[in-house]
């Protein structure tokens, strides 16, 4: 039976909607002014004529962005790299937070305080500079997508989750019927952790496709930079690279015009991720 809510009830229900929609509003105001700056002239953008909604509608900017290659290049760079980069990044993970999870795989302690260990203690920028040069990574694609490929946070969250929602009888009824470790693994718990592995393929897409500091530090080859160094260069810059212009207003105009194009793939791809990622961050507090 349902309880019958009472007037408190319903005037707290009241004040949490107001004040949820007011913090959500609070996060839209910025998004909303960078769209609509997007699409505004470029003297109105830098007069600070632009607030909510686009001052003198233009589509030129979004026009200059489609001529420009560099831009493009480097849009297709980070595609490259977030497709390899999610497809290490789910398989090693997942190999690696299976046997983690496996109550009979000795030494497993010491593998986590190993793994713990690592989100606390690095070797250091130089370290991972001079490593990265000696395995002959550096200025390759694979200086971009090996280092951050894994993320002991993420395999801690999977290892919980398979913990928690797969029944170690299940696993032991495989056992019986002749599986082996590697059966149970793909035809067993892999099928089971659907959400958990929707969720950590957002993680590594977002990842990748925001990542920049890789490719500062270990790649020197411009036609080889992902978007967001491609970005980053328009941003410092104090004219207008884009279109062989040297308007100052319109490079400022160009700004927004990167970042709404920048961001608009994690904008499409995320609402086919979100019904799963209230249960993946949910099982990231979980106590493992």
């Amino acid at each position: 039976m349902h309880k019958k809510a009472t007037g408190s009830d319903k005037a707290f229900n009241i004040f949490i909607m107001v004040l949820i929609g007011l913090i959500a509003l609070l996060f839209m105001l910025p998004l909303l002014n960078v769209l609509a700056c997007s699409f505004s002239s470029a003297d109105d953008v830098v007069a600070g004529n632009v607030g909510l909604f686009p001052v003198n509608f233009t589509l030129d900017g979004y026009k200059k962005i489609l001529q420009e290659t560099k831009l493009w290049k480097g849009f297709g760079n980070t595609l490259l790299y977030t497709s390899i980069g999610t497809v290490i990044s789910i398989v090693a993970q997942f190999l690696c937070a299976y046997p983690l999870s496996r109550e009979d795989f000795k030494g497993k302690k010491i593998v986590n305080l190993i793994l713990v260990l690592t989100m606390f203690i690095s070797g250091g920028m130089i370290p991972t500079y001079l490593i990265i040069s000696q395995l002959g990574l550096y200025n390759t694609i694979w200086a971009i997508i090996l280092p951050g490929c894994i993320s002991v946070f993420n395999i801690i969250v999977i290892r919980t989750y398979m913990q928690t929602s797969i029944s170690k009888e299940l696993q032991e009824a495989a056992m019986i019927d002749g599986c082996g470790d590697f059966q149970i693994f793909l035809k067993i718990v892999l099928p089971l952790c659907r959400p958990i592995f929707a969720v950590m393929i957002l993680y590594s897409i977002v990842g990748y496709w925001n990542s920049y500091f890789n490719a500062l530090m270990y790649v020197q080859n411009s036609s080889l930079y992902p978007l967001q160094n491609v970005l980053n260069d328009f941003l410092i810059s104090n004219t207008a690279t884009l279109g062989g212009g040297t308007d100052v207003n319109a490079a400022e105009q160009l700004k927004y015009v990167t970042i709404v194009v920048s961001s608009l793939p994690l904008l499409v791809i995320y609402p086919f991720f979100q019904k799963y990622f209230e249960k993946g961050v949910t099982v990231g507090g979980l106590k493992g």
